[in-house]
């Protein structure tokens, strides 16, 4: 759930930037389009259309007019890259219309309703609170307009049309109500539809992955069941015959790990196979994470720091929640070890809210690049020092459990693994 949430909203960012993306040309067209339609209805549609026939100064902002489109097509890749520059070009659109209305008949003109069009845009592509800026704006020209409109425009023909404009700027201000609150919120919705099934192809694309490299494991485990078995063997008949007693112990400690690895792996795929869980206090959790660092990392220099609160509450989770903390735990030791020469990991265990459980693993290595974080974790990496696949399989593994999994930089240097991890209030 928590995984879900912080991954929808990156790929919200994600999907909202491509959809800017795809329609850099189509905005810069679209203003190419407005501008010859404003000379177009200068030349050709001023009887047609009843329009005012407008001064000399009209050409001045028309030329300026062209100057700003050409602009905005040679510089449309970074200007709908941010929501402020975007809202600031829609915003430029928008004066740029009023003005060409209001030298042309004003809140007579028929094509009055065309200010609507930079908030339809605003709606669509910016967030909820921009389209606002842009309504208030339109409406305030309109209403300008409303009130310096000539004499002889209100009484055309000896009739009284005021009653009619009325109502032209009364249905223009409820349909630009009804873009920037019905369309906005159609346009998030669909955003949000898009990173769903984003987040979707991700996720299976990851579990495809995970797939191939659990397949891959059984099937070296499996292999490695009969020469670890012959080695035992060995190692007994050179026991019993008093033979390298010196190298002895370490071969038996080293032969009992590789035993014990390749029994917790079979019991860990057939819990998950099952899809076993229970439920574990945070307290318990850490006691056995801190056995298994003395056990298998003993040089490293691990320091654990609990919420009282945080001690007592109780997370969901099955074989695998143990060795992906230990992984997180093992990467921050190394990467402390080639920094600093000294192996160091701090551990922080908190509560937070809503009914979370943070785990927040700290090291003191060099860190890494902002543009590896978004990878690591999600993909298999290309780094030399190696592939990522401990917190791949580490993130997949809290994500199974409704949790989460977020890396970072710390300001003094090293890296910071977050684990989140729901509160359970099973026994």
């Amino acid at each position: 759930m928590f995984a879900k949430a912080a991954n929808l909203d990156r790929l919200m960012d994600t999907s909202w930037g491509n959809s800017r993306g795809k329609n850099k040309e189509q905005l810069a067209l679209l203003r190419l389009i407005n501008w010859v339609l404003k000379l177009g209805l200068i030349f050709w549609g001023t009887e047609l259309f009843d329009l005012t026939r407008p001064p000399v100064e009209l050409s001045y902002v028309l030329i300026l007019e062209a100057v700003y489109v050409t602009c905005c097509y040679r510089f449309r890749f970074q200007c709908l890259n941010r929501p402020s520059i975007l809202l600031m070009t829609l915003v430029l659109d928008t004066l740029f219309w009023a003005t060409w209305l209001f030298y042309t008949g004003g809140a007579t003109n028929a094509f009055v309703s065309l200010l609507l069009l930079p908030v339809a845009i605003g709606a669509v592509t910016l967030p909820r609170w921009a389209p606002w800026i842009l309504t208030m704006l339109s409406t305030g020209m309109y209403s300008l307009m409303m009130f310096t409109m000539p004499e002889n425009r209100i009484r055309h023909h000896g009739m009284d049309m005021s009653s009619h404009y009325l109502g032209m700027w009364f249905n223009f201000v409820i349909s630009a109500l009804v873009l920037t609150i019905t369309v906005g919120y159609i346009a998030k919705r669909i955003r949000q539809k898009n990173a769903q099934l984003s987040y979707l192809r991700e996720a299976q694309l990851r579990q495809e992955r995970l797939l191939a490299l659990g397949t891959v494991s059984a099937q070296m485990a499996h292999q490695m069941a009969t020469p670890l078995s012959t080695l035992r063997l060995l190692v007994d008949e050179l026991a019993e015959e008093g033979v390298a007693n010196d190298i002895e112990p370490e071969m038996q400690q080293a032969l009992s790990r590789c035993e014990t690895t390749l029994a917790e792996l079979r019991l860990a795929t057939e819990s998950i196979r099952q899809q076993k869980s229970y439920s574990l206090s945070v307290d318990k959790l850490v006691r056995d994470t801190q056995e298994q660092v003395q056990l298998l990392m003993p040089e490293t220099q691990f320091n654990v720091e609990v919420e009282s609160e945080a001690s007592a509450s109780r997370v969901k989770a099955d074989t695998s929640l143990l060795p992906a903390i230990l992984a997180l735990i093992e990467n921050g030791a190394r990467a402390s070890l080639e920094h600093t020469l000294t192996s160091k990991v701090s551990v922080f265990v908190s509560v937070i809210e809503p009914n979370s459980v943070s785990i927040t693993i700290r090291d003191y290595g060099r860190g890494m690049e902002s543009s590896q974080l978004t990878e690591l974790g999600n993909n298999v990496a290309n780094n030399p020092k190696g592939m990522g696949i401990g917190v791949l399989l580490s993130h997949a593994s809290f994500e199974r459990l409704g949790g989460q999994l977020s890396l970072s930089l710390h300001h003094e240097g090293g890296m910071i693994a977050s684990v989140i991890l729901p509160v359970t209030h099973d026994e």
